[in-house]
């Protein structure tokens, strides 16, 4: 336990406090410091406040910082495939089938069980360092941060969509060029459990970036970069476009079998049981460092097997 005692300078008169102290630790979030203001950790002339009050100048805000555990997972001896790490990070490569992070259905099994094992210490940190997310079925690149500096820089930078995120997706149908998806993404109406694309106003700003790698006869291979990070963002913007992705069992409906199919296309197709994406390359800036970095993670097996079939059986 560590107690602090903040004086806010004048320079940052008129301001709301919980601001000023996020200026004054920059170590910490906005959102954690407000927590502390609300949960009486911080008190301003020994007496709680609220955390939009104005600052008036030389005001001594007393807080006391309690490390303690931010959630009650366990570590669980599961395998990781670290790409690069460092005291502040750790990028991993998911593969398909590991859920990120521990939620109704998933209590254990999750990489978050798995960097809790590989690191006890991120036991200290919100979500156990992790700052996003992949689905179940999508393999590919992540960062995990291993300080709340690191954190806290992390999530600024993909709140401003500083970090590039590019995947690899095959999907139905011929596409002649990419394009841009700009549409906001939110709740299914009709059905809670999906994401789908909404009228202006009624979701989040959404836009993916597509370019196209390879084109077969019915599928494409195609690059997905995202600017913004939604729910499902990728396989919603590609069905929206009527290009959803192979296998996708919530946004690709039944599976398309071309006309005069081969019987290899037909079993390749039948036997793919996960939406075909790979996050493929992550680019961002090193938090404490500031130095730009850049990771890729090849193509899994089973997708590169669907495209040699694809290259095969569904040729141009």
């Amino acid at each position: 336990m560590n107690l602090l005692n903040i004086v806010i300078p004048d320079r940052l008169i008129g301001q709301r406090i919980d601001s000023a102290l996020a200026t004054m630790l920059p170590d910490y979030s906005r959102s954690k410091i407000t927590a502390w203001v609300k949960s009486g950790k911080a008190l301003l002339n020994d007496k709680t406040f609220k955390p939009k009050e104005k600052v008036l100048g030389g005001e001594v805000v007393a807080l006391t910082l309690v490390k303690e555990k931010t959630n009650a997972w366990l570590g669980e001896d599961i395998a990781i495939d670290a790409v690069y790490e460092d005291e502040d990070i750790i990028v991993v490569n998911k593969p398909v089938g590991l859920v990120t992070h521990p939620g109704a259905g998933n209590w254990t099994g999750t990489l978050a069980n798995a960097l809790l094992h590989y690191d006890p210490s991120l036991a200290n940190l919100d979500r156990a360092g992790i700052v996003h997310r992949l689905d179940k079925n999508t393999s590919g690149l992540m960062v995990v941060a291993r300080s709340e500096l690191a954190q806290k820089n992390l999530v600024e930078q993909l709140q401003t969509h500083a970090v590039s995120r590019e995947y690899s997706a095959i999907v139905y149908g011929h596409m002649i060029s990419g394009g841009t998806v700009d549409a906001p993404i939110g709740r299914d109406p009709k059905d809670r459990i999906r994401q789908a694309v909404v009228e202006e106003g009624e979701g989040k700003d959404a836009v993916t970036h597509y370019r196209v790698i390879d084109r077969f006869s019915h599928h494409t291979h195609v690059k997905c970069i995202l600017e913004t990070g939604r729910t499902h963002q990728i396989r919603v913007h590609m069905s929206h476009i009527e290009h959803p992705l192979i296998a996708d069992p919530m946004y690709g409906g039944k599976i398309r079998f071309p006309k005069k199919a081969d019987e290899h296309l037909k079993d390749a197709l039948k036997g793919f049981n996960r939406q075909a994406l790979h996050a493929k390359k992550l680019t961002l800036s090193h938090p404490i460092t500031g130095e730009e970095m850049s990771w890729k993670a090849p193509l899994p097996q089973d997708l590169q097997e669907l495209l040699a079939v694809l290259s095969l059986y569904d040729g141009e």
